[in-house]
């Protein structure tokens, strides 16, 4: 299907779920955006997901968000558990428009949800010459290192940079060897997982999608990836007024309540030190690209580059919607 097609589609699906239509653009725009950056673990196989936290109230489709202004640069955001591809998209505006006035822009929300993609929310501010850094907790799937029991999320670290050129530096990476999404798909599909990324619930290696998700992912670096897990749980959770230590709800098994995820946005001028900061950022990719490559290595590349050619290649391309989403799709309508 078209992506402009498939957007109204979502759009269509998001309005009769109660959102309004300026918010269910945001969360349609989202979708398909993964779906085009290669990302379908964060893309319309999750829609159904947010319906059902929608239709059990779980998700408030109408929020009334509240601003604490804290300083001309420090906001917290009470997002009232809106979906959270909204909150966040209203996040990462206050903390650019507050980093264009001050050179800074420090944004924490709380009661928000699952909000996709945190290089999505990269790719506003770096369009804007701005660095930013982005984190944000999850349902737990990590042990803490030494434990058997999941604590925190497979919380994802991103940072970007303006690189003087058309493709920025997005680094967007989860602190697990990889995305619980991934699984998800794989779960879903009865694809096995590789070798190495999870544990069963009695600690024993699995390939078996079903039998991860039920046990411990496997955190990057051993204790160092757990300790940035924990990181990632202390300024999204701890620090924002989100929910944090294992209480963020799980949003395809657990509804309970609302997930009360937390999201950090740090956004920066990036002249702030430095008024040549882009012919600064260009001698540095430019250092790195001329180094020495390994055999089949055609070009040394920086964060964001795959993506932003996946992106590109897909661009004009059908998306590829599955039998099952489809039947999500049509239930949805009905």
């Amino acid at each position: 299907m078209k992506k402009e097609k498939l957007k109204k589609l979502l759009t269509k699906v998001f309005l009769k779920y109660k959102l309004s239509k300026a918010h269910a653009k945001i969360c349609s725009d989202a979708l398909v955006n993964a779906e085009l950056v290669g990302a379908t673990g964060h893309g319309i196989s999750r829609l159904k997901m947010y319906c059902d936290r929608i239709s059990k109230k779980l998700i408030n489709p109408k929020p009334k968000f509240k601003f604490k202004k804290i300083s001309q640069s420090i906001m917290q955001i009470d997002a009232d558990d809106s979906i959270g591809f909204v909150a966040a998209d209203i996040g990462i505006k206050k903390a650019i428009e507050s980093a264009k006035k001050t050179g800074l822009g420090l944004v924490g929300i709380k009661r928000s949800g699952h909000y996709g993609l945190s290089g999505y929310y990269a790719e506003q501010a770096v369009k804007k010459n701005l660095l930013t850094l982005i984190f944000t907790n999850a349902p737990p799937a990590i042990a803490p290192h030494g434990a058997l029991k999941t604590l925190f999320g497979t919380n994802p670290i991103c940072f970007g940079t303006p690189t003087s050129s058309k493709v920025p530096f997005i680094l967007d990476t989860s602190v697990s060897m990889i995305n619980r999404g991934k699984i998800r798909f794989a779960a879903r599909t009865g694809s096995k997982i590789p070798e190495g990324v999870a544990l069963d619930k009695y600690g024993r290696p699995t390939t078996d999608a079903a039998k991860a998700l039920k046990g411990v992912q496997l955190p990057i670096a051993g204790f160092r990836g757990s300790g940035l897990a924990w990181m990632v749980d202390i300024l999204s959770g701890v620090f924002t007024g989100g929910n944090h230590g294992g209480k963020v709800k799980d949003p395809f098994d657990d509804f309970s309540g609302p997930q009360n995820i937390g999201h950090l946005f740090i956004v920066m001028k990036s002249n702030l030190f430095v008024k040549n900061f882009n012919s600064r950022i260009k001698e540095n990719i430019r250092n790195v690209k001329k180094l020495p490559k390994l055999k089949n290595i055609k070009e040394i590349m920086y964060p964001g580059q795959n993506k932003f050619n996946r992106y590109k290649k897909n661009f004009n391309k059908e998306i590829k919607i599955t039998d099952d989403v489809k039947k999500d799709i049509e239930k949805l309508l009905n």
